[in-house]
Order: C-alpha cells, then sequence, then structure tokens
C-alpha cells in the first residue's frame, strides 16, 4: 500500500512553527544613563546564559540577544532637560486627579509603569512633556486631572 505525498513528512523541522525577530518599538530608541546601562547588563546576562544553554535553548536566547544587540546599537544617550521644562529623563512630581506622584520619563525598555517609571510614548508622559511646575493639564478627559508640582 503506497502512502499519499499529501500526508509524508520528511522532518520535524519543516513544521515548526517560524520564529520571527522580536518586534523593535517603533520611533527614536531614546535611553537614560540607566537605560544604557540595562542594556548591557542584560545583553551580558544572556551571553552568559548561551554559553551554558541546550541547542534548542541557546537558539531562543540568541534570538532575545539579537533583540538587545540592536537596541544597544539604536540607542540614543539623551540627557533629562535642565531649564524646569519636563521632558525625556525628567523625574516630575505631580497631583493625579488629587494623589501625589513622581513619574520617570524613560526610554521603552527601560519602562516600568508599576514602578511609575513610564516610557516617554505613554500617554500620561506625553501629556506632561513640555510642562512645568505649577501647570495644570488636562488627561483622561479632566481639564485638571494633573497639577505639575515640581521637575527634576
Amino acid at each position: 500500500m503506497a502512502v499519499s505525498v499529501a500526508f509524508r513528512r520528511e522532518s520535524d523541522e519543516e513544521h515548526k512553527e517560524p520564529r520571527f525577530e522580536l518586534p523593535l518599538p517603533a520611533g527614536p530608541n531614546l535611553v537614560t544613563a540607566r537605560g544604557k546601562a540595562l542594556i548591557e547588563e542584560r545583553i551580558a546576562a544572556l551571553e552568559a546564559e548561551i554559553a551554558g544553554a541546550e541547542a534548542e535553548a541557546a537558539e531562543a536566547l540568541r534570538r532575545i540577544l539579537r533583540y538587545w544587540q540592536t537596541r544597544r546599537t539604536t540607542a540614543i544617550l539623551t540627557l533629562p532637560p535642565t531649564d524646569g521644562v519636563v521632558g525625556f529623563g525628567s523625574t516630575v512630581d505631580i497631583l493625579l486627579n488629587g494623589k501625589p506622584r513622581r513619574i520617570a520619563i524613560v526610554g521603552d525598555d527601560e519602562a516600568d509603569p508599576k514602578s511609575d517609571r513610564l516610557a516617554f510614548t505613554a500617554p500620561l508622559a506625553r501629556a506632561l512633556i513640555g510642562a512645568e511646575a505649577g501647570d495644570v493639564l488636562a488627561f483622561g478627559g479632566r481639564d485638571d486631572a494633573i497639577e505639575v508640582v515640581a521637575t527634576r
């Protein structure tokens, strides 16, 4: 009995899902000094992990490593403004709907919203950029949602 060519597999490799590169955030790769150091730490940790990994795990780790190597290559070290105007790298004390928060505006890879480290592309960060202490800003449908208390 002959097996139809339609049901024959030559290898397991041909039926694996393709592995695409990790997507890069759109726009410029602005980084703070801390963000640049974090990229270097991630690359070093991945290289060490790859050295001791099995072949399949190492390939998955190399994919992640390529992402971080690209982020290192495209990083634009950006210093915070010194003129009191909120910008990339600034730390801002605000009242958001009457509640105090301290927001740091950072690069995409350094962002940690739970710790109030917001990517410069985040809606709240975009609302703050260009503001100065004493400004009252609209956000989330309210004209007076944000009061800028201080910038650093």
